[in-house]
């Protein structure tokens, strides 16, 4: 009795945490085979695994033998999502800086920018060079010290990508399993909202944290407890929250005012028991700085140094909590 790989596929897919870690699945003779990536798991939890594979596949007609490879002896590097619940509230931006103040504090930084239907990375960290190919695997480009991949670079710009789910996670997949040597930390700078990417990055690639970023206002403040909700479900940890859009001083009279709120981040950080990493103004000069492909965190003034104040929160957070990594 012939047993198609897709019955085998669907039967494993059914095991929690299981999806994302398989390949190579083959059936012959009754004997059912694969790969199973465990990178990230403890012992217990790759026992638990093996054991539920098995399992699911015994119970395919006409299997009656199972065999798994187990793989997890590649390089191990932390992963950070900055997420949020909604667009506009600047988290490309503050992904972008971070990554730039991580890489000139010392620390080997990648940059995967997530956003699939809306990569901005390439022009914020001005890197609209189309990456090479080495041995199947994208290389991501340099720029401002910081190693980064985007679809942004793979497509003409203003090119709409009109994809479904499984090609948005196998774009993430080739994002994500780039040639990532010599970088030990990257950041996943993901689109807005609670979808597949974000699915698919926790499950397959499991974050060593996530941070938060939104501005004042109540309406965004809402979206953000939805990311968070959806990181803890998960079992992710939130490092912590920013809030962006803190305050807009007027160039011409000097006088300060809060078009989106004040402080409501902060307070929303302690309502749920999570850190609060930092406020970063409305400035004139940041939104300029972004679009010229100049981070401000790689320059040398107040925004530079109000940039790696976060970063350094951000890593205090994210080191004792263990290392959560990638396998390339």
């Amino acid at each position: 009795m012939a047993v198609e790989v897709s019955n085998i596929e669907s039967a494993a897919a059914t095991v929690a945490g299981a999806a994302g870690r398989m390949s190579g699945v083959r059936t012959k003779h009754g004997v059912a085979s694969l790969v199973l990536d465990v990178g990230g798991l403890d012992p217990a939890e790759r026992e638990a695994m093996d054991e539920a594979l098995r399992g699911a596949l015994l119970a395919v007609p006409g299997i009656f033998d199972v065999r798994i490879a187990m793989t997890a002896d590649r390089q191990r590097r932390s992963i950070i999502a900055v997420a949020s619940g909604k667009g506009g509230v600047g988290k490309s931006t503050l992904a972008a800086n971070l990554a730039v103040a991580l890489a000139r504090a010392g620390r080997r930084v990648g940059l995967v920018d997530a956003d699939i239907y809306g990569p901005s990375q390439p022009r914020i960290m001005g890197s609209q060079a189309r990456p090479e190919l080495d041995d199947k695997k994208i290389v991501p480009a340099l720029a401002h010290g910081v190693r980064m991949l985007s679809i942004g670079q793979l497509v003409e710009p203003g090119t709409a990508l009109a994809w479904r789910g499984p090609m948005i996670a196998s774009a993430l997949g080739q994002l994500m399993e780039g040639d990532w040597s010599g970088v030990d930390l990257i950041l996943v700078d993901l689109p807005p909202g609670t979808g597949d990417i974000q699915m698919s990055l926790v499950q397959k690639w499991k974050p060593e944290g996530a941070i938060i970023v939104s501005t004042p206002q109540d309406l965004a403040l809402i979206d953000a407890t939805r990311a968070i909700d959806l990181f803890r479900k998960m079992e992710v940890p939130i490092l912590g929250l920013v809030e962006n859009m803190a305050g807009y001083q007027c160039p011409h009279c000097g006088e300060a005012s809060d078009p989106f709120g004040s402080g409501g981040a902060e307070a929303a950080a302690a309502t749920m028991g999570i850190g609060f990493l930092g406020r970063i103004p409305l400035k004139a000069e940041i939104r300029a700085a972004s679009d010229a492909g100049l981070p401000p965190a790689a320059g040398d003034g107040e925004d530079a140094t109000l940039f790696a104040e976060i970063a350094a929160r951000m890593m205090a957070a994210a080191e004792p909590k263990g290392a959560a990594h990638i396998e390339p």
